[in-house]
């Protein structure tokens, strides 16, 4: 991976890149049919950046037609698969050579800074893509052990045309863990990004034809959910619709599918997870620095953010003091410094969200421990990051994903009741569990409801392990690992009767 450039170098990038404005529809940049566009914002400094093509029905028709006749024409689906592999990874390799400038224009758009960008997101997405392109040729297909006078072929086949409809926290990474599967299946894919952050996205499009990857395969259109996002998931002959976002979002997605084709659906929705912190959690500064990291990292915009801090009652003072002297080393300002390590909220809209679950949380009787208030800086949405203490498990910012920098501290007496406290939430993505007897914190991450529960850490596992929620947070299938290669294939059995005819009629 290349290295960090400075500041008034990436600003420098940020003032003479092409930005690419129109969706990729069968291998060519189209403005939408009906000539509508929306606008992107840079929510670091309040500036609108340019004009978005707002797709609509029609132009969704129209991808699905030229996905539908690849497909069917086998330039991808029937090709061999150490082709795809070759092709796969020579997209890493252009991704990679396009690094800074992918990074700048998610940057932009997101309010991201530019030091996760470069350092975590896009080596970590360019690792997905390549991991998945090499598991291509190496994945085989079964047989039954049904008798010596059949033979029983067990395959998996592409599953025909997928829509991969994206967030926009992480837009270059949420690319790579849908299409890094998809893709390597033989699938034809249609991406939609987050009406918030569309330029990297169209910009990989453009990129993955350079690398090789046939006309109508790889597309991206651009729009609101409420048109695009809706004609995806109502289209009939659209195959399956892998979504990430907030769960009511994939509520809606699962209506399309039993209001059109009953489309398979996989949905990777919210969160609310716990992070408990037992008596006997040894180094409370290096609990600190992970439970910082896991609520503020990309200013907890993140569905697995560990928003609740659910901590035994004698440490919590210590764990809370500690966590606020770590909080020095997050600077917080303009994105594409990469010196800070918190930049602005997506959106005025989100921004005005987290201010109002803030000040939720003072009326309800939490205590702000530290931020609590809009960062001036410029024009920009930036929030100081917050801890509450004295929080209780009723409370609205205790309940609620609020995908901000808000941190919740929940005491609770002994193990059980944290794990009580964990369990008492709709949703079911990830937790963490800090305790220095690991048959304890085993037992209890057994009992946590999640789909990814870390001990003595903080993460999402890699590339190798399911990512995926219980409860409101999941449905479907898994995001990373061999088994999203499952979900975007039809399982299929060929049965051949092997039988001498001889033996047969002498039977009869």
């Amino acid at each position: 991976m290349s290295s960090l450039l400075t500041r008034e170098e990436y600003q420098s990038l940020a003032d003479s890149l092409p930005l690419p404005t129109n969706a990729l529809i069968g291998g060519k940049s189209r403005a939408a049919r009906s000539g509508e566009t929306f606008e992107t914002t840079n929510p670091a400094t309040g500036q609108v950046i340019a004009k978005i093509a707002s797709c609509g029905k029609a132009d969704v028709d129209l991808a699905v037609e030229k996905a539908r006749s690849a497909f069917d024409a086998g330039v991808w689906s029937r090709a061999h698969p150490t082709e795809r592999k070759r092709v796969l990874r020579k997209l890493v390799k252009v991704m990679e050579r396009n690094a800074h400038e992918l990074a700048v224009l998610e940057s932009m758009e997101s309010g991201k800074p530019i030091y996760d960008i470069e350092t975590i997101d896009i080596p970590e997405a360019l690792h997905c893509l390549e991991w998945h392109a090499e598991a291509t040729d190496k994945l085989y297909g079964q047989t039954s052990p049904s008798g010596d006078d059949v033979v029983s072929v067990i395959i998996r086949q592409p599953l025909g045309v997928v829509a991969c409809v994206l967030p926009w926290n992480f837009p270059i990474l949420m690319l790579a863990w849908k299409i890094g599967p998809a893709l390597s299946t033989g699938n034809s894919v249609i991406v939609k990004p987050a009406e918030q952050t569309n330029m990297s996205t169209l910009r990989i499009a453009e990129l993955a034809l350079e690398a090789g990857i046939p006309s109508g395969v790889f597309q991206v259109l651009t729009g609101p959910g409420e048109l695009t996002g809706q004609a995806l998931g109502m289209h009939p002959d659209i195959d399956m619709v892998a979504f990430t976002g907030s769960s009511d979002v994939g509520r809606k997605f699962l209506e399309y599918s039993a209001r059109s084709n009953l489309k398979r659906i996989v949905l990777e929705c919210g969160g609310k997870n716990p992070c408990i912190v037992l008596e006997d959690a040894e180094n409370l500064d290096v609990v600190a620095q992970y439970v910082t990291q896991a609520v503020f990292w990309n200013m907890g915009e993140n569905c697995s953010s560990n928003s609740r801090l659910i901590v035994h009652e004698k440490i919590k003072e210590r764990l809370v003091e500690a966590i606020v002297h770590k909080l020095r080393e997050w600077p917080l300002g303009d994105p594409l410094d990469p010196g800070n390590r918190l930049g602005a909220i997506v959106s005025k809209e989100h921004f005005d969200s987290i201010m109002g679950y803030i000040k939720k949380g003072r009326s309800e009787g939490a205590k702000v421990v530290t931020g609590g208030n809009a960062h001036k800086s410029g024009k920009g949405c930036f929030i100081e990051p917050t801890i509450f203490d004295n929080v209780t498990p009723s409370m609205t910012i205790a309940r609620e994903e609020i995908f901000g920098p808000v941190l919740s501290v929940i005491t609770v007496a002994n193990a059980d009741e944290a794990v009580r406290v964990a369990n008492d939430t709709p949703y079911g993505l990830a937790a963490s569990v800090f305790s220095a007897n690991l048959g304890k914190a085993h037992r209890i991450a057994r009992d946590i409801q999640a789909g990814t529960v870390t001990i003595n850490c903080y993460g999402e596992g890699d590339v190798s392990t399911p990512f995926g929620g219980f409860k409101l947070s999941g449905f479907g299938g898994r995001d990373k690992s061999l088994h999203a290669h499952d979900q975007y294939t039809e399982l299929k059995t060929i049965w051949a009767d092997i039988s001498d005819p001889k033996v047969s009629r002498a039977i009869e």
